[in-house]
């Protein structure tokens, strides 16, 4: 099929009531979800998943692309309303919003803030659109020794770069890697770690290890410390971000959203660290750079333009090679294989409809930002005054409906409690749980690979160095080791030198 006749068909699929209901649904709740101090984007996307079961594949997951779009957004809010960033990907947003805010032009912050995200997210989504295809198209070319080689290769970076510390990350990993073992071997048919078990056999539910890894953790925190979020909401002022403001911030948007694209599109950095690139470099090349900190508008819109540009470039590993680019495309990836669908090159040729459907309801979703971004400004108030009592406790029965709905089984919401209690426990010791989510998903599909490989060829090792595409992913895993390596060693050694310099104070 040609392009436009992939795009017809993609249209004839996004291009009903239910869709874009979804969608526009999907953004309230995310910019909702991300508004409120101790929700994200992830816990909103983890709990909407299993509202898609019954819906149409592509209707499901335009409902959870939404409330990513709007998770992301949302969380910049707070950041400036009362310095409680609503998701990590707005740490950087509080810098410049929060003083803004104090300055009592909260309005005209966020107003930037929503005029930078829009911009970034048509220019993310756009970006996903001409480079998934192509790099779909590439893959095309992979067997099971290559594809094995590009999951390690993610799995490395993933642990190495969601945490300060590439041991943690990588127990993490092991410890998703090793749970992904549990249930019916489909080679061999043996039963791996079920202690006979029956109902272990089938593995572990993806919606519970989920729901409580993510959920669960920030419920049992908020009833730990309930004054932890709390902060005094600012007024917006009577200031609006006019379009002269924009123009003057147009360039650093527009660095900003490739600067998210470009880390985006790299699996498991996340957009955390794209916006704090975006505003160091708006900061480097500003003629006000000693305001920013202090109120400067530009570093509001660099925050915005760097996470916000992550959202749909991290979608491009995920559609073109079926690996997540971050830990909500990972839930997302989750979505398609619970539809019986499987992210990839061969997705392109067998659901290219559903593809290009998702392409076009991405470029309605940023219209669909701006509009409920505009009114979730002006009701935030409200939303930040809903009784702690009130909120967790509806959370909590959503999640327990959620993971009981899947299978009407009892045995998986006793998996999201332990595996909420195990969440708790890692956010404690700090323990990222990214890479373990996205090692359970990404585990089976590692380990298919490999003895697919080795079937393939009588079991000898060399296969899997049999072409320049695998000696290149073997030589970016060696270069990604020696550097979170080298890293860590200059952690410990700085750590070290800072204590005998305090030792020689004292």
């Amino acid at each position: 099929m040609s392009f436009v006749d992939n795009v017809m068909a993609g249209l004839a699929l996004v291009a009903n009531i239910e869709s874009f209901l979804a969608l526009f649904i999907g953004v309230a709740v995310g910019t909702v979800a991300g508004a409120i101090p101790g929700m994200s984007a992830t816990m909103a996307v983890a709990l909407t998943l299993p509202f898609t079961f019954a819906m149409a594949p592509i209707t499901g997951i335009l409902l959870l692309l939404g409330v990513y779009k709007g998770g992301i957004f949302g969380g910049s809010i707070p950041a400036i309303l009362i310095r409680t960033p609503g998701t990590p990907a707005s740490s950087a947003t509080i810098l410049d919003g929060y003083p803004l805010a104090e300055k009592g032009q909260a309005g005209k912050a966020l107003g930037m803030a929503l005029w930078a995200s829009c911009t970034a997210d048509l220019i993310s989504n756009l970006s996903l659109i001409l480079f998934a295809g192509w790099l779909a198209s590439f893959a095309l070319s992979f067997g099971p020794p290559e594809f094995f080689t590009l999951i390690l290769f993610s799995l490395t970076i993933i642990a190495g770069v969601s945490g300060d510390s590439l041991l943690r990350g990588a127990l993490s990993a092991l410890l998703g890697l090793m749970l992904a073992t549990i249930g019916l071997d489909l080679i061999y048919g043996t039963n791996r770690f079920t202690f006979g078990s029956p109902t272990l056999m089938g593995g572990l539910n993806f919606i519970a290890v989920l729901i409580g890894l993510f959920a669960l953790p920030e419920i049992i925190a908020m009833v730990w410390n309930p004054k932890a979020h709390e902060g005094k909401t600012r007024t917006l002022g009577k200031n609006w971000v006019t379009f002269a403001d924009y123009k003057a911030s147009f360039r650093t948007i527009v660095r900003g959203s490739f600067i998210g694209v470009f880390l985006g599109s790299i699996p498991g950095i996340g957009a955390a660290p794209a916006a704090f690139l975006s505003y160091s470099e708006a900061r480097r090349k500003s003629p006000n750079k000693a305001n920013f900190g202090k109120g400067e508008l530009e570093g509001v819109a660099a925050a915005e333009a760097g996470n916000n540009g992550v959202a749909g470039a991290t979608l491009i590993p995920l559609l073109a090679l079926g690996v997540p680019g971050d830990v909500i495309t990972a839930i997302i990836l989750g979505a398609f294989m619970i539809h019986g669908l499987q992210p990839g090159p061969i997705m392109f040729v067998m659901n290219a409809d559903i593809i290009y459907g998702l392409f076009i309801g991405l470029i309605v979703s940023s219209v669909f930002l701006f509009i409920i971004g505009t009114v979730a400004i002006k009701g935030f108030k409200y939303v930040a005054d809903i009784p702690r009592g009130v909120l967790f406790p509806a959370v909590m029965v959503l999640c327990i409906y959620g993971v009981f709905a899947v299978n009407n089984n009892l045995f998986d919401v006793g998996v999201m409690f332990v595996m909420g209690g195990v969440g708790y426990l890692m956010m404690r010791y700090k323990v990222p749980s990214a890479p373990f989510l996205i090692a359970f998903i990404l585990g089976p599909l590692l380990e298919d690979n490999f003895r697919q490989a080795m079937l393939m060829s009588n079991s000898s090792p060399a296969i899997l160095f049999r072409g320049p595409i695998t000696w290149f992913f073997w030589l970016l895993t060696a270069i990604t080791v020696f550097a979170i390596a080298r890293a860590g060693f200059k952690t410990i050694r700085n750590a070290r030198a800072a204590d005998a310099e305090a030792e020689e104070i004292q």
